[in-house]
């Protein structure tokens, strides 16, 4: 059974305090998703250690369950 966009988001806001998620459904099947992280704890991070930190707190679930997810990631500007 495919992942949920909110089950999605909850479990990335749960491990990383304070993100702002936005998710799209790329294909409107509820399997290909897109996901926009904005948190402040990733400032001084490298892109791939934000994503490390996103995909952690999927909790291994990449691959599986959710088997499409364009990443994007970002610092809060102001």
């Amino acid at each position: 059974m495919p992942m949920s966009g909110p089950e999605i988001e909850s479990m990335i806001q749960s491990a990383i305090p304070g993100a702002v998620v936005e998710m799209t459904d790329l294909a409107g099947d509820n399997d290909h998703w897109a996901a926009k992280v904005t948190a402040p704890e990733f400032a001084g991070k490298s892109r791939v250690q934000q994503h490390k930190m996103v995909y952690e707190a999927l909790g291994g679930k990449m691959g599986g369950v959710l088997h499409a997810l364009q990443l994007t990631t970002a610092v809060p500007t102001s």
